[in-house]
């Protein structure tokens, strides 16, 4: 499975990630995740992450999660 998200770096880490964070935080009460995030969301559908893939686009990273 392969999702194309905005993933959350480390705090003060730039980019467009964590203004979309605080917009949806106030918009819409959801939030964007960091890779951790991501690895215990993963877990709890039963499936594992297993690689990451940075791009150079509006939504830049790829994440690829296998079953657990």
């Amino acid at each position: 499975m392969a999702v194309i998200e905005q993933v959350l770096g480390d705090i003060g880490h730039p980019g467009p990630a964590p203004l979309m964070d605080v917009n949806m935080m106030v918009m819409l009460g959801g939030q964007e995740r960091n890779e951790t995030e991501y690895s215990h969301l993963f877990a709890a559908a039963g499936l594992r992450l297993a690689t990451t893939i940075e791009t150079n686009t509006l939504r830049p990273t790829v994440i690829e999660a296998t079953a657990a």
